[in-house]
């Protein structure tokens, strides 16, 4: 009950940030964000992948995405001046911290593993359990704002945030460009829109496995890969039903499919009385329903560059990709002993896509070589998503 008073809170404070904007940027503010439209950016996309969709009251520009950029790796957004948005979200990552959990600058722990905020925008939700949260703006106050757990742990300090940031000449110059509409306003309302049109922009589609199944290079992909994606996308393994299209997820968003489509599972990952019980705090979108069919069911994540964003699951709780199919092979998780001790092959609420299968040695291999050609190596390197900070000038 306490998690679901501070989530209502939350979501006040957002609605309040989001209408409270400078008088100029009132029209604008004041648009629903569920306002959607095609985007215009250039996001530098291949003929065959739609744009994404953004919210009307928030298009993303230029300025306003290098700003962000420069907001994103910057420690000034933080109570004690020591993480910024990358801490948790690392680009050689695909935007993922190598953690089972995230830790926030008070050393409390997140309950969930660090979402990948590659193709972010092609989600119209965009955590793991909480169908609440579908647009950027506001799910970036999450971690800025938010008590349960705290992450950034910034509640409360919107006046310093803007003293901490007007200081900077350089932001002078940046917010000016990008909010011309708002006089180069810099207010939370300007922060979370610029972080979220940097977000939006970091789009990968160049992976080996684009290359061969978009764009004909037949040469892109190895023999075992081409044999792995056929293994991944038969009826045996079952992996393609939560795992398709454009993200290689089934939860997606963009121009030609502007109706959207959201999806949550339950995977097996546990099931501690033998009656479908997970965790008690990281029970999926439960925790919001409130219904016990809900119980365990996440957001299937994007598969793209999954071979750099290890560890797996929700909860970070499966180390490696081998592991990962071991799980699913099992058609859930056995934990023999400890607090979370079941067999999560007969959890009752348990996905009929994870039924379980058998691999030979060489078809694992194959599989695991499919997973690898995900992997969008000038994504990892790509300097449009880079820390801008001079190491000399890094903000302390």
């Amino acid at each position: 009950m306490q998690r679901l008073l501070n989530l209502a809170l939350l979501c006040s404070a957002i609605l309040l940030v989001l209408s409270v904007a400078h008088a100029q940027q009132r029209q604008a503010a004041l648009q629903p964000i569920d306002a959607m439209v095609p985007s215009r950016y250039d996001f530098g996309l291949p003929a065959w992948a739609p744009r994404p969709m953004e919210p009307a009251a928030n298009p993303t520009t230029p300025a306003k995405v290098e700003l962000g950029r420069y907001l994103f790796y910057d420690t000034r957004l933080s109570r004690d001046g020591t993480m910024a948005c990358a801490s948790c979200h690392e680009q050689a990552r695909a935007f993922t911290d190598g953690r089972a959990v995230s830790r926030g600058v008070t050393g409390e722990s997140t309950p969930r593993n660090s979402m990948s905020l590659v193709n972010v925008a092609y989600f119209p939700v965009l955590t793991w359990a909480n169908p609440l949260l579908k647009h950027l703006e506001q799910q970036a106050l999450v971690p800025l704002l938010g008590q349960e757990p705290v992450e950034l742990g910034l509640a409360g300090k919107d006046a310093e945030i803007v003293q901490r940031l007007a200081v900077e000449p350089l932001y002078r110059r940046l917010f000016a460009a990008a909010f011309p509409e708002a006089d180069g306003e810099i207010s939370l309302a300007t922060v979370v829109r610029a972080l979220s049109a940097f977000e939006r922009s970091i789009v990968s589609m160049r992976s080996p496995y684009d290359r061969y199944r978009y764009e004909g290079d037949a040469d892109a992909l190895s023999d075992s890969a081409i044999r792995g994606e056929a293994l991944f996308f038969s009826e045996r393994l079952e992996c393609h039903h939560c795992h398709n299209g454009l993200n290689l997820a089934d939860t997606v968003l963009h121009e030609r499919n502007k109706a959207g489509e959201i999806a949550f599972h339950n995977t097996g990952l546990y099931n501690l009385d033998g009656n479908g019980a997970y965790p008690a705090n990281n029970t999926g979108i439960a925790e919001i329903t409130g219904r016990p069919e809900d119980m365990g069911r996440f957001r299937a994540p994007s598969l793209r560059n999954v071979a750099v964003t290890a560890p797996y699951m929700h909860d970070g709780s499966i180390p490696t990709l081998d592991a990962v199919i071991d799980h699913y092979a099992a058609g859930g998780r056995t934990i023999a002993s400890g607090p979370h001790a079941g067999i999560g092959r007969i959890n009752p609420y348990k996905s009929s896509f994870a039924p379980g299968f058998t691999l030979t040695q060489g078809e694992r291999a194959d599989l695991i070589a499919f997973l690898t050609s995900l992997t969008d190596e000038a994504l990892l390197h790509d300097p449009r998503f880079a820390n801008p900070w001079p190491k000399k000038e890094t903000a302390k």
